[in-house]
């Protein structure tokens, strides 16, 4: 496509959100450009190569029940889904003992019944949240006084239950429940499901009927890579956007590789991110206060290689978490290919493990790593044929992950505000998504719903 093209639409990032977008408004006969700061299309999901055609995903990579948008936009790409594997027993490591076992809570006998009472009384507040207004849930002001440790500390009895529910919040937030408000984290919960099903902390954490079900054959960033090559040169790579320029007729781009002209935007990067653009005019200051104030979490993912999943021999899934205050993972699966090899073990490191570990020496890191891995699968875990890591904190085009997480006070304050147009633009990505937020599922859901509203406007406009 040439530089300082006139368009319909000019879409800012390639990831799912803005990728799916382009689709959509392709398929309504708009022309459609995509600027994309990498080389690369996918945005947060990244696919790792293996060799010998095998790859394993770096980023986002797990589907489930309900999350009906992704998964139907792989079936349309013929992108297929593999089940995440599950067979044999998981392992719970708590303090320097690991306890083999089954399902997806982990069996501390000082925490299983706080858990059960704690997941129930989320479950239950979360049915009363408004998904698409959560400040005006009851006792909104309160719930969003304080953060969701400090809520569930008032609903659970030991620490060891606060500890597990922190196990789930250092993958699901890239940190912990003290990040976050109680109101957040109730809507985050909401969300986990669709328009006729309640969300739940069981769907959030499960693997089986739950949101680790399933991979996609090929890794999930295939996705976008099959959006891409439909989209063909209306994707251009290279191009950060670095300002945006509106006169209420028309957007201006400014990008590293050329400026664009359209009739509308829809920006689909990280918040954060978005806040960043040199904005003319200015974005209204409590949108701009609002995306200064949702943060992403901290997370790395962890992978080690191995000839294969010697694990499974031993009966293992090689699933664990991990309760123990010097593990440098908080959860691990086993991420072999679907073909059975090689064996991959996967780990999250997040929150206070990836404060304590992301700034040592790599080969430090990986020897932590390794030693959480030995500690549930055993020792043969230590000696992999590679291994490689992905932090997305140091990603100049996503800087965290995998979401935004909102403090005490924002969500009522300036929530309002998170997907409310800018004049001509609209905004779109997995953080501005009411269901499966932060997931693939709200990526392309908000992709689908700012190209139905820019298609909207623009019908408005030529009757």
């Amino acid at each position: 496509m040439p530089r300082a093209a006139r368009v319909d639409v000019a879409i800012v990032g390639a990831g799912l959100a803005g990728l799916t977008a382009a689709r959509a408004l392709v398929a309504a006969g708009r022309s459609v450009v995509v600027l994309e700061a990498r080389d690369r299309v996918g945005g947060r999901t990244l696919n790792h190569d293996l060799g010998d055609g095998q790859v394993v995903e770096a980023g986002g990579q797990f589907v489930g029940p309900t999350q009906n948008h992704i998964l139907g936009l792989a079936a349309e790409l013929d992108v297929k889904t593999f089940p995440a594997y599950t067979e044999g027993e998981a392992v719970y490591v708590r303090g320097g003992r690991a306890k083999r076992y089954a399902g997806d809570v982990p069996p501390d006998p000082t925490a299983l019944a706080d858990v059960a009472v704690t997941m129930a009384r989320i479950d239950r507040l979360a049915r009363r949240i408004p998904l698409g207004a959560p400040w005006q849930a009851r006792n909104a002001a309160r719930l969003d006084a304080v953060t969701f440790d400090s809520w569930i500390r008032d609903t659970t009895v030991s620490a060891a239950g606060v500890d597990l529910v922190n196990i789930f919040f250092g993958s699901a937030y890239g940190g912990t429940a003290a990040d976050a408000s109680a109101l957040f984290s109730l809507h985050y919960v909401a969300g986990m499901g669709d328009e006729d099903h309640h969300g739940s902390i069981a769907r959030g954490i499960g693997v089986e009927g739950g949101a680790q079900q399933d991979r996609f054959v090929g890794g999930s960033q295939g996705v976008s890579l099959a959006m891409a090559e439909q989209l063909g040169d209306r994707v251009v790579l290279n191009a950060p956007v670095r300002a945006i320029e509106q006169n209420g007729r028309t957007v201006k781009l400014r990008t590293d590789a050329g400026v664009w002209q359209a009739g509308h935007a829809i920006v689909a990067v990280p918040p954060p991110l978005a806040g960043k653009i040199s904005w003319s005019p200015l974005l209204p200051a409590p949108q701009a206060a609002l995306f200064d104030r949702m943060p992403m979490g901290n997370l790395m993912k962890c992978e080690a290689v191995y000839d294969e999943p010697f694990w499974r021999a031993d009966g293992l899934s090689g699933q664990a978490t991990f309760r123990s205050s010097d593990s440098a993972i908080c959860s691990m699966f086993d991420n072999t290919p679907p073909s059975g090899g090689p064996g991959v073990l996967m780990g999250f490191l997040g929150g206070r493990a990836w404060r304590a570990l992301a700034h040592r020496p790599p080969r430090e890191r990986r020897a932590a790593v390794l030693r959480t891995f030995a500690r549930a699968v055993g020792r043969e875990a230590l000696r992999p044929r590679d291994y490689f890591e992905q932090d997305w904190s140091s990603e100049e085009w996503t800087r965290g992950g995998p979401t935004s997480v909102l403090a005490p006070g924002v969500l009522t304050a300036l929530g309002a505000w998170r997907d409310r147009p800018f004049g001509l633009v609209h905004w779109a990505g997995a953080e501005h998504a009411d269901y499966w937020n932060g997931y693939m599922d709200g990526a392309v859901r908000s992709g689908r719903d700012a190209a139905a509203a820019v298609i909207d406007v623009l019908e408005g406009t030529e009757r």
